[in-house]
């Protein structure tokens, strides 16, 4: 199984391959993003030559890091049963919106942001309701002689370079009351993205689709050792390829991209607090671990951090209501 990943090195960050529990560094400055533009052919053979010929590092001695450094994160709403628990919780109103039905939708979301499993992760300024979302995400790479644009799901198919775990941080309450704007959310979901423990190449789960796209593989999360929810990535509404070819409609997607799949059914606790009709289980505070793990890519893991104090949110001042310049001044 070839595993992609990245982890510190006496201070620096070294890329490579993981496999039989030792570390395999690229040549130095190389990054994933170079595997990433070499596209999946030309990475699976260096991957053998690297594991055949580099010196390793024990897994167990270093500390892993966001597997790469996403040029862009498009986060969708893959799951039907996700979208009928949230909109529960967050709007009280049962049932599913006919558009989700119509096309995937996704919003963007902070690459700047993106951590590593085992890192701890504060509770943003103003939260009270900190929760995860358990997810899939797929990595695209180059493709010879594709741009990326305005592919179709099986073009998209070949783009999908690897897939990996996200974890898309939610602060519920800031979400909330941004979303009765009809737009974001921001503040509530950009302070950290959770990706890893590494990128595992999209050939080792190529037998495992099944006739329409989908991967049945396993998804489950738990706090502080308690379970919280189970489902099969195959539960989405539609399989990674047309949400990639979604994603490149009348636009583009490049290597590095990051697109997810959407928090999968009992994957986090506002859907939970929707179906129970109570905050239970209660939303994450300082000292929490969340587990996430996805079959055949592996377990990232989080501490809850401290809650960071200052309040920058500011109400917007009051403003005359000139319609028209005067004449006068225009003069």
């Amino acid at each position: 199984m070839v595993k992609i990943a990245r982890w510190n090195d006496d201070g620096g960050t070294r890329a490579g391959f993981v496999a039989d529990g030792s570390c395999f560094p690229l040549p130095e400055g190389q990054t994933v993003n170079h595997l990433l533009s070499a596209g999946l052919a030309k990475t699976l053979e260096i991957a053998a030559e690297t594991v055949r010929t580099a010196s390793s590092v024990p897994l167990s001695e270093v500390q892993l890091l966001a597997p790469l450094v996403p040029a862009t994160i498009r986060d969708f709403v893959a799951f039907e049963e996700h979208v009928e628990g949230v909109r529960k919780s967050i709007d009280g109103v049962a049932g599913v919106v006919p558009e989700w039905y119509e096309a995937p939708t996704f919003y963007f979301t902070n690459p700047h942001t993106v951590t590593g499993t085992e890192e701890v992760i504060g509770i943003p300024a103003g939260c009270n309701e900190l929760d995860f979302e358990t997810e899939v995400a797929a990595v695209v790479g180059h493709v010879p002689g594709s741009e990326g644009r305005n592919l179709s799901a099986a073009d998209a198919h070949q783009h999908i370079f690897g897939y990996t775990i996200l974890n898309d941080w939610s602060a519920r309450d800031l979400q909330r009351r941004e979303m009765k704007v009809s737009l974001g959310p921001c503040k509530g979901k950009d302070f950290a993205n959770t990706l890893g423990p590494w990128i595992v190449t999209a050939d080792e789960f190529e037998h495992l689709h099944d006739a329409e796209g989908f991967l049945p593989i396993s998804m489950a999360v738990e706090v502080n050792g308690e379970h919280i929810g189970q489902d099969l990535l195959s539960n989405m509404g539609w399989p990674f390829a047309e949400l990639v070819a979604y994603a490149s409609q009348d636009s583009v997607v490049r290597p590095g991209d990051v697109l997810g799949s959407g928090t999968c059914g009992r994957g986090c606790l506002a859907e939970l607090w929707g179906r129970n009709r109570a905050k239970t289980p209660p939303p994450l505070k300082t000292g929490d671990v969340v587990r996430m793990t996805v079959e055949g890519i592996g377990s990232i893991e989080n501490t809850v951090g401290e809650r960071r104090a200052a309040i920058t949110r500011v109400p917007a001042l009051s403003r005359p209501r000139h319609r028209v310049a005067a004449t006068a001044e225009r003069l």
